[in-house]
């Protein structure tokens, strides 16, 4: 990759996809095509039969960067077309979560097959804390991974939460004790890259069958309401709130 905010490292049959931009990771329309570009160069490459998303610094993604001004952030159409990308990728992918995966995070993290946390990892589907709709297919993805209910009340909340009630709610696959994410992220996709290479992405077509055209479904959705809901005064409060650190007071207008 020329990118320097996106690399590739093999650890035998497990290529490692690591964003740089410590500490928070946020992301753009370019990272995410970085990454998108990462897996479609591993999808050609015989050596690779597992991928591993990880991140430098303390977290894995915080999400968009909501501090930025209004015209330097990502174009939510644009951003979602490079998204779709990550979910029509051949290879299995896990992700090392470590530290905080907020709001389109979030969404990034539930785009692999698989998530690894540790304890002290915090997620949150924080939209509806900015007076914003989810994104990033989060609506199709989050019920698939924790069921109807609970991803309901995720975002409905938009409360935060830690590591073990995200592994007991099956948002994350392996609890490893802190520092080890990426260790334990690899030894994972190690295991599935023992099989049949073959195999592996017969099975993972089979399985994920029918997900990139619910996640286009879902994006188009997304930004029907995100662009309604970007003009209302509930959103310039929430994002205000949340650059300043206090609670939001919300008018419903």
């Amino acid at each position: 990759m020329s990118a320097v905010d996106v690399t590739i490292e093999f650890v035998g049959h497990v290529a490692t996809v690591e964003i740089h931009r410590p500490p928070n990771n946020y992301f753009d329309t370019a990272l995410i095509a970085r990454i998108a570009d990462a897996y479609e160069q591993l999808d050609g490459d015989v050596e690779c039969r597992a991928i591993v998303l990880c991140a430098e610094g303390k977290h894995f993604c915080a999400g968009a960067d909501f501090s930025q001004a209004a015209e330097n952030r990502s174009s939510p159409g644009e951003l979602y077309a490079q998204a779709i990308r990550l979910f029509r990728a051949r290879t299995p992918v896990v992700a090392a979560v470590q530290g905080a995966a907020i709001g389109g995070g979030l969404g990034l993290a539930l785009s692999a097959d698989f998530r690894v946390a540790a304890p002290s990892s915090k997620f949150a589907a924080n939209f509806s804390r900015l007076g914003f709709h989810p994104g990033f297919g989060m609506t199709a993805t989050l019920p698939r991974v924790v069921g109807q209910q609970k991803a309901l009340e995720w975002m409905l909340t938009g409360e935060r939460f830690g590591g073990a009630i995200g592994y007991a709610a099956g948002l994350f696959d392996e609890l490893a004790a802190d520092g080890d994410v990426r260790q334990a992220a690899i030894q994972f996709a190690g295991r599935i890259a023992a099989s049949a290479p073959l195999a592996l992405t017969s099975i993972r077509a089979t399985m994920r069958a029918g997900l990139a055209e619910a996640v286009v479904a879902a994006t188009a959705h997304e930004l029907e309401e995100q662009t309604r809901l970007t003009a209302t005064a509930d959103f310039r409060e929430g994002v205000t709130a949340a650059a300043q650190r206090r609670a939001p007071v919300f008018t419903g207008r």
